[in-house]
C-alpha cells in the first residue's frame, strides 16, 4: 500500500503544486483519478470561489458557497463534494493514481473524500493527498505507518507517482 503527502503553508500553494504535478503526470501517460482544486480570486470578495476538476476527464465543479462578502464560517457545498466523490468513485476502476487535492475537515471527519482513499489502498492504488497543517494530524492518524512524506516540489512528487507506476507494474508481470 502507497500513500504519499505532501503539506506546504501559503494560501492555495498546495493547490497550485498538486496541479502543476497533476499536468506533468497526463503529460506522462498515468491514468489518474481524483481531485485538483483551483482557487479563483475576486476583487468583490475577500475570499476565493473553490472550483474541483474532477479526474481524469470530468467536470470541473464549484465547491464553494457564496455567502456574500462579509460571511463568515463554512462556505463549502457539501452536495458539490459529495459529487465529487461519486465520480472519483466510478473513475477509480481505471485509475493507476488516486489524487485527493485536500485531506480537509470533511476528511477528518470520515466524510469526503476518505473511504475513497481507503478504497483505493485495498485495491493497491497509490494515493496522492495534499494535507495542510491543520489537518495533518489527522490525517497522519488516518495513514498510520503507511504516510510517506513527501518534499513540496513537483519533481518529487511525480518521481514518487511514476516510481509506484513502476512498482505496480513489475508486480503485475510477477504475478
Amino acid at each position: 500500500m502507497n500513500i504519499a503527502y505532501v503539506t506546504l503553508s501559503g494560501r492555495g500553494e498546495i493547490d497550485r503544486l498538486l496541479a502543476h504535478a497533476v499536468s506533468r503526470l497526463e503529460t506522462a501517460g498515468l491514468a489518474l483519478a481524483g481531485t485538483v482544486q483551483t482557487n479563483i480570486d475576486r476583487d468583490d470578495r475577500p475570499r476565493c470561489d473553490m472550483d474541483l476538476r474532477l479526474l481524469p476527464d470530468g467536470p470541473t465543479i464549484r465547491i464553494s458557497i457564496d455567502r456574500g462578502a462579509e460571511a463568515r464560517g463554512c462556505r463549502l457545498d457539501a452536495g458539490a463534494l459529495e459529487q465529487s466523490v461519486v465520480w472519483t468513485d466510478a473513475a477509480l476502476e481505471r485509475a493507476e493514481l488516486l489524487v485527493v487535492n485536500k485531506f480537509g475537515k470533511q476528511e477528518a471527519e470520515g466524510r469526503g473524500l476518505s473511504n475513497t482513499i481507503a478504497k483505493a489502498l485495498d485495491s493497491g492504488i497509490p494515493v496522492l493527498v495534499g494535507v495542510n497543517g491543520l489537518n495533518l494530524g489527522t490525517f497522519l492518524a488516518f495513514a498510520g505507518d503507511l504516510a510517506q512524506p513527501l518534499p513540496a516540489s513537483s519533481d518529487a512528487i511525480v518521481d514518487w507517482c511514476l516510481g509506484t507506476r513502476s512498482i505496480a507494474h513489475k508486480l503485475t508481470a510477477v504475478g
